[in-house]
């Protein structure tokens, strides 16, 4: 095939794992979840009439499950592609790769579309779903086209940036937060181009319809509108099926180009990194100095010659020499020149001492996640400056109104930087364990005396010091809330602790499936998962209830399904390996107490909120922890449970 023997051989093997069956039909399943959880709300809280009635459902229900895919597989699809090649290049199967006779496009196409056919496949799978939804009326084909085309060039485009610069950059945690952060500040300098913030009108364009044209987001939401809205403004003579996002095809299409054309000319300049050829370049002139050292003693035949170059003999080196004839002498030189040359090679200036604890010391005082995660704070920074901003100008905008601002306009900014923050600290969480397995050293940790609380307590406090930044900035906002009195007290304290409590749990969420899980892809997939569901899927169902319904206070029994189905997924990705009561109860104990502390934030209980939050969270992350540290070696894989 064009792309080479790297996809070849995943299309090949793909259909034989039965995880490719299983996440097709869970996908399949969790979609067909909520559409009955949506029915269930309408027809419990409304009247169904005639056929507009259903034609309202259906396309309502389509606006809604569009955009929460496209979120699915924007994230996904970068994250798994850059894993993937992080997990090549961990293990060092990068290197035999670029030994072979493959072209660079083979090699970057190939690892590109086979870390994609998961997605592929269950952008494929939704397609039929989405035509269910039809059949009730109020969407088209081609509006089901239209979302499917924007999703795919979104995904394409998302797992095109995420090999590209997991090609570039050396570190699983690098190329990952990179990508997560390109992504986020993408879509937010978007959104706010869209709503006007930096003027109305670019290049006589009016900003909604030039962020139409590299949004991903805004593009879906078109596209998802019923199509005599779009076909009144056909672009470029597409006509209805592209419609005004034609521009965001051909932007999309040539980003997605641009950035793998970079990828090919560039991977074997990327690699082998700079830290390896350095490497090989210090042992190659090694090899050259020793060769042309032994040969140099060797000419040397005379026991003169020998005596005369015997000024570096060492007076020990001279009083073991027992006989002083030529042969003895040249030994007794070599051993001098060999421990000459390890001091010469030794690491200048001051000995740094290892704390007690060598795993945080490892973490906090070295660089073990390379040199660049400075930038990536950086960045951060930045977006965490942005959000500030505007949440500033929104309470300073509300107070010369005469107003309070309220919860919502809060949380517009708050949220994305806060949902940011939990997917850094749980990817750090993560490869800080996968990044030990990949490289080797985890078995080497495992057979040294570290005790499982150092190993444990060690990660956590490595994520949490490598993260600060992540962790800081929104804690900082709660505190700001305070002194700007856009909360009292009580509130800003219980959303200071309850912060504290979420990033225990991302962390240690991620240090637990880091430990159960020995490949780099599937425990980042997992351990997102995770965050995903807790917090956008219920969300989701947030959504759906709002836009059909409404009422919070009353509609827990037809989200019921879509809870206990969540519980049973979250039982099998935190216990499958090491299953416990506890975690069995706090998996299905999360989501119920998740739907809670969000429909208490909405009802303005906001105590609620608070109790929910650290009840459940706080004994998630207890019921992973002490197994973590009391059955570290079933836990590690070490040895096995009973």
């Amino acid at each position: 095939m064009f792309v080479g023997p790297v996809f070849t051989r995943e299309v090949t093997i793909a259909p034989r794992r039965e995880r490719t069956f299983f996440l097709r039909s869970v996908y399949v399943g969790a979609l067909l979840m909520l559409i009955c959880t949506a029915w269930l709300v309408v027809t419990g809280t409304q009247l169904i009439r005639d056929t507009g009635d259903f034609a309202r459902f259906g396309s309502t229900l389509f606006q809604l499950l569009a955009p929460l895919q496209l979120v699915i597989f924007l994230f996904f699809s970068g994250m798994l592609a850059a894993s993937a090649v992080a997990y090549e290049k961990d293990r060092k199967t990068l290197l035999l790769l670029l030994l072979t006779r493959m072209s660079n496009t083979e090699l970057v196409l190939g690892r590109l579309l086979s870390s994609m056919l998961i997605t592929l496949a269950l952008l494929i799978t939704s397609i039929p779903v989405f035509m269910i939804i039809s059949l009730l009326g109020g969407i088209s084909n081609i509006q089901i086209i239209r979302v499917a085309l924007v999703t795919l060039i979104t995904a394409l485009a998302c797992g095109s940036l995420g090999s590209c610069i997991a090609l570039w950059r050396e570190k699983t945690f690098q190329a990952l937060s990179i990508t997560v952060l390109i992504f986020v500040a993408w879509l937010g300098f978007w959104e706010a181009v869209s709503a006007g913030i930096l003027g109305k009108i670019w290049f006589n364009l009016p900003t909604p319809d030039l962020a139409r044209w590299f949004s991903p987001w805004q593009a879906i939401l078109l596209a998802s509108r019923p199509s005599l809205e779009l076909s009144s403004n056909g672009v470029l003579g597409f006509g209805v099926l592209l419609g005004p996002i034609t521009g965001f095809f051909i932007n999309f299409l040539t980003l997605t180009v641009l950035i793998n054309l970079v990828a090919i000319l560039r991977v074997r300049v990327w690699n082998p990194s700079r830290e390896l050829r350095q490497t090989g370049l210090e042992q190659d002139i090694w090899r050259k100095e020793s060769t042309e050292l032994s040969q140099a003693y060797y000419k040397q035949s005379s026991e003169t010659t020998v005596m005369e170059n015997m000024s570096g003999l060492l007076p020990e080196h001279l009083a073991a020499i027992t006989e002083p004839t030529a042969e003895n002498l040249l030994d007794a030189a070599k051993i001098a020149d060999r421990e000459q040359s390890l001091v010469a090679h030794s690491a200048p200036g001051k000995v740094r001492h290892v704390w007690d604890n060598p795993i945080i010391w490892r973490e906090i005082c070295t660089r073990a996640y390379g040199r660049k995660t400075l930038a990536i704070r950086l960045a951060y920074v930045a977006l965490a400056v942005c959000c500030i901003f505007m949440l500033h100008s929104t309470i300073q905008s509300a107070y010369a109104a005469g107003l309070e601002a309220t919860i919502s306009q809060l949380a517009t900014p708050f949220l994305p930087l806060l949902i940011l923050s939990l997917v850094l600290v749980n990817t750090q969480a993560v490869t800080s364990l996968t990044s030990e397995r990949d490289g080797g050293a985890f078995d080497l940790l495992l057979a040294s005396d570290i005790t499982p609380k150092e190993f444990v307590y060690g990660k956590i406090g490595g994520t949490f010091y490598n993260m600060k930044e992540m962790l800081l900035f929104p804690l900082f906002l709660s505190v700001y809330f305070w002194r700007a009195e856009a909360l009292n007290g009580t509130n800003a304290m219980f959303l200071f602790i309850g912060l504290v409590v979420l990033y225990a749990f991302v962390a240690m969420v991620g240090i637990h499936i880091g430990m159960q899980y020995d490949n780099t892809r599937n425990a980042v997939a997992v351990s997102l998962g995770i965050i995903f569901f807790l917090f956008l899927g219920i969300s989701a169902c947030m959504w759906i209830m709002a836009a059909f319904s409404g009422s919070f206070g009353v509609q827990l029994q037809p989200f019921l399904t879509f809870m206990v189905g969540g519980g049973v997924g979250l039982y099998v990705a935190l216990g499958a390996k090491n299953p416990s009561k506890a975690i069995g109860l706090a998996s299905f104990l999360l989501p119920l107490m998740t739907f809670y502390a969000i429909t208490s934030l909405l009802l303005g209980f906001y105590h609620y909120v608070f109790i929910a939050t650290v009840i459940a969270y706080g004994f998630t992350t207890v019921a992973m922890l002490i197994p973590a540290i009391d059955e570290f070696d079933v836990a590690t894989g070490r040895t096995t449970a009973d």
